[in-house]
């Protein structure tokens, strides 16, 4: 069963840094698409889409609102999927989730069957 657990969330300013990290476990994740979605606060607030990238790294997306400021990376030798996210705006908080989908030839939404717990970003302006 796969397991996926966020960390490195917390309260930051505008312009500042975070770095938050997935552990997975479970599985061998070499074919695996993973990604990085957010929920902002409020009703009304969808899920949205943040960044995604092939578990070798040679494909990643970004979504427009963070291209620039954010990176997704892998680290194989630890199974941890990182998002490096530079001048954060307070439009970014939101819940962090990673998710993991086992079609690494699809990067629908739909395919990812697998999810953390979230972790909380705020940004103070």
């Amino acid at each position: 069963q796969v397991q996926l657990v966020e960390s490195g969330g917390g309260l930051v300013q505008a312009g500042g840094s975070l770095k938050l990290s997935c552990a997975a476990s479970g599985r061998t994740f070499s074919n695996y698409n993973m990604a990085w979605f957010r929920q902002a606060p409020g009703p009304g607030k969808e899920r949205e889409f943040v960044a995604a990238t092939s578990w070798s790294g040679r494909s990643t997306y970004y979504a427009d609102s963070v291209k620039g400021r954010f990176t997704i990376s892998t680290d194989n030798a630890k199974n941890t999927l990182h998002l490096q996210m530079n001048s954060l705006e307070p439009e970014d908080t939101a819940v962090y989730y990673c998710a993991g989908s086992p079609d690494g030839s699809s990067w629908s939404e739909g395919g990812y069957d697998s999810w953390g717990q979230g972790t909380q970003v705020t940004v103070s302006s």
